[in-house]
């Protein structure tokens, strides 16, 4: 089996994108089930509930979130009433949502996601370590295929996750960066891993927002509305073949798609 988890999702002309070719890429791949990172997905910053019904409905089975998760109100109700998003396990404990869903797959097999935020160069938070083994610990046995959306900015603070969790999960996909890395592999234990699996919105960008707004702020310290650049959009990701009966990982890879 295959599972395909899409970088952050940037903005409305990211979402067109996936909107148009999700279902067929779902057959063209023969995928299992396919994740996406959320948290730029409304205007560039954070979600709401027609846009999540939007990503579910063009074939999204789980969405995860991160250090965006809140930059909305209409979030919270999003992460109290829908079960197919998760925000980062290592918030407080009384943060609206949930870090883990569990849902069904083929063969009869179950497949949880965990959704972790880093915490090198981010904002003060828990422990995603920590936060991980209680996830574990409370998923049922029978749940093998385990997948892990890691939001965090240094490579070395994913790199220990994924060699952490090696063993115990079917991968650790790092999101965040909005740029995909190169260091696709799978380590001893059969967990899959990637430092960044990228973005889903425009190559003409600064990841994902017009040049010259960023640019802007940049030389002149002035603040500027940072838009959604809109011009050569394309959909990245990393694709996991998987064994549904051991959770193990068989083989990973990117996958980019252009309009």
């Amino acid at each position: 089996m295959r599972f395909l988890h899409l970088g952050d999702i940037v903005g409305k002309p990211a979402r067109d994108l996936i909107r148009k070719r999700i279902a067929d890429i779902r057959k063209e791949l023969d995928l299992e089930f396919v994740t996406a990172n959320a948290e730029n997905a409304a205007a560039g910053s954070g979600i709401n509930q027609a846009i999540f019904n939007e990503l579910r409905n063009a074939g999204i089975d789980c969405l995860t979130m991160g250090d965006h998760t809140f930059k909305r109100k209409e979030a919270i109700s999003v992460l109290e009433k829908e079960s197919r998003i998760v925000r980062p396990a290592n918030y407080p404990n009384e943060a609206p949502g949930k870090g883990v869903c569990v849902f069904e797959i083929g063969m009869g097999a179950r497949c949880a996601v965990l959704n972790l935020q880093g915490r090198v160069f981010m904002q003060p938070i828990d422990c995603p370590f920590h936060a991980a083994d209680r996830l574990l610990r409370q998923l049922p046995k029978d749940v093998k295929v385990i997948f892990v959306d890691f939001h965090a900015e240094a490579t070395s603070d994913k790199q220990i996750m994924g060699r952490y969790l090696d063993g115990r999960v079917t991968a650790v996909l790092g999101t965040h960066t909005h740029v995909a890395t190169a260091d696709e592999q799978i380590f001893p234990g059969g967990t899959a891993f990637q430092c960044d699996v990228g973005m889903c919105g425009s190559m003409k960008s600064i990841i994902g927002r017009k040049i010259e707004c960023v640019t802007e702020t940049t030389l002149t310290a002035r603040p500027t509305s940072y838009e959604v650049a809109d011009q050569e959009i394309a959909l990245h990701g990393t694709i996991v073949e998987f064994n549904p009966l051991t959770g193990k990982a068989l083989s990973i890879e990117r996958w980019t798609c252009r309009e």
